[in-house]
């Protein structure tokens, strides 16, 4: 007997899953500070997050430099953006001044890197390493 996958039930159940995640992450995260956990601007938490998002995105962006597009330019926006990120911790006066460009050029670095691998010929590149 052979298994087999129905793709629509699998799209159903995900998007029943993202519902009730959208539905109740809100109502989770707005009922915190009522059992004494404040995750707005706390250290500890901004400082976990931005080391977690820095990792994942210098993982994709090394990736995609490495073994696709070998263009150092969406890495050089996407470290100009972390850095003012990191700034923003140090100076919260000027917080919004800096997370807006911060949060632009991260996700325009990943934009870059996507658009990059996506016209990369890479797997007849003669330097393609994988």
């Amino acid at each position: 007997m052979r298994f087999r996958i129905n793709w629509d039930a699998v799209g159903i159940a995900a998007s029943l899953a993202c519902a009730i995640h959208c539905a109740i992450l809100p109502l989770l995260l707005t009922s915190l500070p009522l059992f004494g956990v404040n995750i707005i601007h706390n250290r500890m938490f901004e400082a976990l997050m931005i080391t977690a998002a820095f990792v994942i995105g210098s993982y994709s962006l090394f990736h995609g430099l490495r073994s696709h597009h070998h263009r150092s330019f969406p890495l050089v926006v996407f470290s100009i953006g972390f850095i003012l990120l990191v700034l923003k911790e140090f100076y919260v006066r000027y917080e919004t001044w800096l997370l807006l460009p911060a949060v632009t050029m991260i996700v325009s670095g990943h934009l870059l890197n996507f658009r990059y691998c996506r016209l990369a010929d890479h797997c007849h590149a003669d330097d393609c390493d994988h």
